[in-house]
């Protein structure tokens, strides 16, 4: 008697529930009968020998998880038996980096599974789909070499139709090197390189006339949007066509795009595929009035539907959102979306965290999106290097408009470059461009396409190549700005149709009040160009609390919590202040992991974030943008509750609040009501304490909503 377990013991799917119930009937086997492990988030591929019968129910594209069951070793564990078990994603790096261990490994290691073949994929093309494996890696079919490629961030896609044995076992076997190459970006930066296949990885199966995979990794489907009004919308579908048949075949491409699940647009097109071709065809889709994608206030995303047919049948299905909008970016003005100015207010955001490093499984994703959103934010820096399509895809349903960038990292404070001027490596990034450009072109939270961070004219002098990536982003995407982070002054800030400085007013020498002058300056002595801040933060450790409002050394151990608070406050003053600025994003939003750094409360991590590393605790400066930027979600905090043991009797007791006003309370006793500020703060100063435990306590005056705070502390 077949049981389930023996039928799912052979060929690998994704969840499909249809699936499931047809195995079901086959195998006369009721579904709540059925040890199921939880498909929703594919924690198990599940498998059948039932594959004929599937494969005739879904004839189109088939996109399975191979994340589970790899065996890794480093690349010195040459004896057998020496491999671990281990699932995607996954870093070797999550133990000895994130322990702030400076020259944690970086080399070469070894990720082996087995992929059974069924015979009934013959006449099918197969593709192996990689989202980010850090940073060179060759993959191997049955120990033979099938490709190279080289840059941690980007997906890449290899054909293995005819490299497989069709009817067994095949092997998969991925070399991955985290160690530093020189012609591969980024050489440097201020930042974890975790080694591994840290992100999804997919087996595509297509018919053999199918939307192509081939070009950068990409969905095949660009959807560039010639011109959009709240009148009138026209996009260029650009769809990548592939005939993997020796024979010539006629097929139809339809487009529907959809709200909803309502067809508002469809069209086909009957195209006759030569044999063995690649064909790029274009095709318009037009829409009166349209619903425009308007950030936070409206998200709204239509959806294209691109299928290929042949005799009636669907071949192949590719789907892509669609987020109409309009921007520019003015020298004066700052950011306009849909003709209405939009102050960004952003940050930045490293992907990784604690004990994981960067291999973040989706639900670590969705936390940081939703602490994002609890803050207020709309618009993002994701830096240095392009980052999870799942996280793209969140921004764009979320509204949040994103700077997206390639890892061309310079030294920045460190003794180091960023730029080899040799062939290999100006090739190298300008492949990554283009991956990040083809891959990611369909989002419509992408405003900006980042070119370089804190590069330096030291020495071999990039500015020349800056001018070439210029030239090439414009040439893949003609309808988005380029844009860069500079910490220095000179020709390098004059390339990109933007820029914007990495400022440290009050941490890095100065005082935040330098950064509202700097600013005016600048832009009194260039007002032609277009300025943002795309970094300004200062480190903060909530375990290091003081009465006193001293700067220390950043390069210290002593990281005190209240003058990351201060500093952004004032900080925050100078930006808010001057709308020419069109962004400002927080360095950062999360502490992540730097191991060769020796500050804060532990080595290896840099605590800029305004929430912790393992994403527990949000410090007080997270509450003071709140105030600022979240206006929906009434709140009130009280700065300073870690500050427990109090040395000075008289107090300045702060507290943050996106209402009108509140009242201070302390051991039962009224301090007195105070406005909120235009900046969302409320400050009781010369509070007197007693002795001993002392209650603080804070109300909102609004009767119809009150909200209270409130913390011990003992003098």
């Amino acid at each position: 008697m077949i049981i389930f377990e023996e039928a799912v013991s052979k060929c690998y799917f994704k969840d499909n529930h249809l699936l499931l119930l047809s195995m079901c009937i086959v195998i006369k086997l009721k579904p709540d009968k059925l040890r199921l492990v939880d498909m929703k988030h594919h924690f198990w591929t599940f498998v059948t020998i039932f594959l004929y019968y599937s494969l005739t129910v879904f004839a189109e594209r088939q996109d399975i998880l191979l994340n589970n069951h790899w065996k890794f070793r480093f690349s010195h564990q040459v004896q057998r038996g020496t491999e671990v078990r281990v699932d995607l994603p996954h870093t070797w790096n999550a133990q000895d980096a994130l322990s702030g261990k400076p020259d944690y490994k970086r080399g070469i290691s070894n990720y082996e599974r087995k992929l059974f073949v069924c015979s009934e994929w013959k006449g099918k093309r197969l593709f192996l789909r990689f989202e980010g494996v850090n940073s060179i890696a060759n993959v191997f079919i049955n120990r033979k070499h099938i490709g190279e490629h080289r840059g941690g961030y980007g997906a890449f896609v290899f054909e293995i139709t005819d490299r497989v044995e069709y009817g067994k076992d095949n092997s998969i076997l991925v070399r991955v090197n985290n160690g530093e190459q020189l012609d591969v970006m980024p050489l440097v930066g201020d930042f974890n390189f975790y080694g591994g296949i840290y992100r999804d990885v997919h087996l595509l199966i297509t018919d053999e006339s199918c939307i192509s995979p081939l070009n950068y990794a990409s969905p095949g489907v660009r959807l560039i949007q010639d011109s959009v009004s709240h009148k009138y919308a026209r996009v260029s579908a650009l769809v990548d066509l592939s005939n993997g048949n020796g024979k010539q075949r006629e097929v139809e491409l339809n487009i529907v795009l959809s709200d909803a699940g309502k067809v508002i647009k469809e069209m086909s097109e009957n195209i006759t595929l030569l044999p063995g071709s690649t064909l790029q065809k274009e095709m318009k889709i037009e829409l009166e009035n349209p619903h425009l994608w308007n950030g936070r206030q409206d998200p709204f995303l239509y959806q294209v539907e691109v299928s290929l047919l042949h005799e009636g049948k669907i071949q192949d299905l590719v789907i892509q959102p669609l987020g109409l909008r309009f921007y520019r970016i003015d020298p004066d003005e700052g950011f306009i979306l849909n003709g209405k100015h939009l102050p960004l207010r952003g940050v930045c955001r490293h992907q990784d965290r604690s004990e994981v490093g960067n291999a973040l499984c989706r639900e670590h994703h969705d936390e940081d999106a939703a602490l994002m959103l609890e803050m207020g934010v709309n618009a993002v820096r994701l830096a240095h290097y392009p980052q999870s399509t799942y996280f793209y895809n969140l921004m764009d349903r979320l509204g949040i408009v994103v700077w997206a960038e390639i890892p061309f990292v310079g030294p920045g404070g460190y003794d180091d470059t960023g730029f080899v001027d040799s062939p290999s490596f100006r090739a190298n990034g300008k492949e990554q461009l283009k991956e990040l450009i083809r891959q990611h072109y369909n989002h419509p939270s992408i405003c900006v396409w980042g070119l370089f961070n804190e590069l330096t004219e030291y020495g071999d002098n990039p500015v020349e190549y800056i001018k070439e990536l210029n030239v090439l982003a414009h040439q893949e995407d003609a309808t988005r700005p380029t844009t860069s982070a500079s910490n220095q002054l000179g020709k390098i800030n004059f390339v990109t149709d933007l820029i914007a400085w990495n400022r440290y007013d009050g941490w890095y020498g100065g005082t935040p009040q330098s950064l509202g002058k700097w600013l005016d300056g600048m832009h009194k002595e260039h007002p032609e160009i277009r300025i943002a801040i795309s970094e300004y933060g200062a480190g903060a450790s909530i375990y290091h609390q003081q009465d006193s409002l001293v700067k220390t050394n950043p390069t210290s151990w002593w990281h005190p919590e209240n003058w990351q608070t201060y500093y952004h406050i004032e900080n925050w003053k100078a930006i808010s202040e001057r709308p020419f600025v069109w962004g400002s994003f927080v360095w950062n939003m999360f502490d992540f992991g730097a191991a060769h750094r020796t500050e804060g409360d532990r080595p290896g991590i840099n605590d800029k974030g305004l929430v912790t590393f393992d994403r527990k605790v949000r410090k007080d400066a997270f509450y003071f943008y709140k105030a600022n930027w979240n206006k929906e979600e009434p709140m009130i905090h009280l700065a300073g509750k870690r500050n427990r043991i109090r040395r000075r009797q008289q107090q300045t007791i702060i507290a943050f609040s996106n209402q009108p006003e509140a009242e201070l309370f302390v051991n039962g006793k009224s301090c007195g009501k105070m406005k909120t500020d235009r900046y969302s703060s409320l400050e009781w100063k010369n509070v007197v304490l007693k002795p001993g435990e002392n209650k603080i306590e804070v109300k909102t005056t609004n009767k119809k909503q009150p909200l209270t705070d409130m913390y011990d502390c003992i003098l």
